[in-house]
């Protein structure tokens, strides 16, 4: 029976969730378990989605102090032998991992966006050479596998309730913190293009009118995002790049405007419901994902999308002052 840990990073519990499966994949027809960790926190997310939850509850195990979250780990997997642990390559997860790894003697395969086999053998898929290239590395019999997983790439949609065990875990290897916390302030929380089920994207086609972009985005409640060009060219920010080297989202409706479609974007699209693109080459790759194809100009589009959804808003207000 394979045993598979996963740290619940107490900043995005879905994530951490969702690489179930992520397990799934790895061991597919074979019989496994499955592990999860967490600290200081309520465990009813996980509860009837693992095997097993391992719970800490003491003061001295802070999210922040990665150095004893190491320990805790590492005491796990000395008792318990896990054949795989992932880790949701997240802020904290970044810097957990490799710290395991070494501790644990084994090789991590950092932002893990794919799992396959090759030759009968495991390979998993990450971006490389700044997302330009997909590097697959194949894991020869070491245990245990461990990787850090992008966020949003894997999505457990499993309905099998499991009867989750909680274990209570006390380690012994906790140690006196050496991190103080001095002052914590509350951080306005920007808004994530993967938490909206709306995104209007745009590509070089539409670089030299992106500001519009946000005017149609504004209309349909959804979000601005971007392809790798349009970042680069610094006329959108990095926390808004779709693709291999940015964000993976899942939206219900993604409207490519002016956009090639390299595979490097094409992997920063998971699960989508519906894409409609806008394109001037209707034999641009994206045009063979989309529902919907455009063949034109991403600014004429715009331009009459608007005036259709603006003039039908205003009918409607007619309508209801009647």
């Amino acid at each position: 029976m394979k045993k598979s840990l996963i740290y619940l990073d107490e900043e995005d519990i879905q994530s951490s969730i969702d690489l179930l499966e992520a397990v799934r994949q790895i061991y597919r027809d074979e019989c496994y378990e499955t592990y999860a960790f967490c600290f200081n926190q309520p465990i009813e997310a996980a509860e009837c989605k693992f095997n097993y939850v391992f719970s800490v509850r003491d003061n001295m195990l802070q999210g922040c102090d990665i150095v004893n979250l190491t320990n805790c780990l590492e005491e796990l997997h000395r008792t318990y032998l896990f054949d795989s642990i992932l880790i949701p390559a997240s802020y904290q997860g970044r810097m957990l991992a490799p710290r395991l790894a070494m501790r644990l003697g084994v090789g991590l395969v950092a932002d893990v966006t794919r799992i396959e086999y090759n030759d009968g053998e495991l390979e998993m898929v990450r971006p490389a050479f700044s997302g330009k290239l997909f590097a697959g590395v194949t894991n020869k019999n070491c245990s245990p596998v461990m990787m850090s997983v992008r966020p949003n790439v894997f999505t457990y949609t499993s309905k099998h309730l499991k009867d989750t065990k909680i274990i209570p875990f006390h380690p012994v290897s906790l140690q006196p913190s050496k991190i103080k916390l001095l002052e914590a302030k509350e951080k306005e929380r920007a808004k994530d293009i993967r938490e909206s089920e709306i995104l209007v994207s745009g590509g070089g086609g539409a670089a030299h009118h992106f500001d519009w972009l946000y005017q149609l985005a504004d209309e349909l409640n959804g979000m601005v995002s971007a392809s790798r060009r349009v970042v680069d060219s610094g006329i959108a920010g990095r926390s808004i790049q779709v693709g291999q080297s940015g964000k993976t989202v899942s939206p219900r409706l993604y409207i490519a405007l002016g956009i090639y479609g390299s595979l490097q974007h094409m992997e920063g699209l998971k699960n989508v419901e519906s894409i409609i693109s806008v394109n001037i080459n209707r034999n641009a790759p994206i045009c063979s994902l989309s529902d919907i194809v455009v063949e034109g100009d991403s600014k004429e589009f715009i331009e009459k999308l608007l005036t259709k959804i603006r003039n039908s808003k205003k009918n409607k207000d007619m309508e209801a002052e009647r």
